[in-house]
């Protein structure tokens, strides 16, 4: 027998009366289930430089976040869309990944090897700036578990309660306000750790190496950019010739362990 959704307002009462102590999560996840009833959960705060701090999760599933220190937070989290939104300054409000992803997302190598390994179909995070360049972002998760996307009223729930979610994310872990590092240069990082294995990487083509491995198609890196797609396309011949390779799995491979 499938169990009962909490109510929200059961849940709310619980996450109120247990701020800042230790039952905070387990309210927080009945919330969610009332919410939109995911199949994991987790708690990041990105920051401008370096890996999120990852402030909780769960999931039924171990494979969800088995990869999550050595894959994730050792550097794939630099071709995550919510760290890319994080990056853009977005408001307070709930995000459905397949809503803010790039065009060509799930056709990318970090899209079919990250989350095919995660089991991950559909996510939706609450995300909330806490201080200039930082900022928390609480991801509900549907996976293998339930093997099912996100319905519209589920979205439509998480975005009616966001103010309520945000402010509770907000009294939980105010501590972290001000903890915010230096704005990352991610293709000069890229550029100085291709150096350093003998690949010459030019700042152009480092960015389009970015936008490859972020999911983006060749029309959206033209918008991107300001250029034609036919000169993306030569910018992409000169990465690949750069880097020794001639696919988009090759870059990934090749590059995707210098972004740690």
């Amino acid at each position: 027998m499938t169990q009962a959704r909490p109510t929200i307002e059961t849940g709310l009462a619980q996450a109120i009366a247990s701020l800042r102590q230790a039952g905070f999560a387990e309210a927080l996840w009945q919330v969610c289930l009332a919410l939109a009833a995911p199949d994991n959960l987790i708690v990041m705060a990105y920051r401008d430089a370096g890996p999120p701090l990852v402030l909780l999760h769960r999931a039924e599933n171990p494979r969800v976040f088995a990869r999550l220190e050595a894959g994730y937070l050792a550097g794939a989290f630099r071709l995550d869309p919510y760290y890319d939104l994080h990056l853009a300054r977005a408001a307070d409000g709930a995000y459905r990944i397949r809503d803010i992803a790039p065009d060509a997302f799930q056709r990318s190598r970090y899209f079919t090897e990250y989350f095919g390994e995660t089991t991950l179909i559909d996510e939706i995070a609450f995300v909330l700036p806490l201080a200039e360049g930082l900022s928390l972002n609480l991801c509900l998760g549907r996976d293998a578990g339930s093997a099912r996307a996100f319905s519209t009223e589920d979205l439509a729930a998480c975005r009616r309660m966001s103010p309520v979610i945000a402010a509770l994310a907000r009294a939980e872990w105010r501590e972290l306000e001000g903890s915010a590092g230096p704005v990352e240069d991610t293709p000069a990082l890229l550029i100085a750790a291709a150096g350093r294995q003998g690949i010459a990487l030019s700042p152009r083509q480092a960015t389009v190496a970015l936008l490859i491995l972020r999911g983006h198609s060749t029309p959206s890196i033209a918008l991107k950019l300001g250029v034609s797609p036919q000169t993306v396309k030569v910018f992409r011949k000169q990465l690949y010739q750069r880097c020794g390779i001639s696919s988009q799995a090759e870059l990934f491979s090749r590059l995707l362990p210098l972004l740690g």
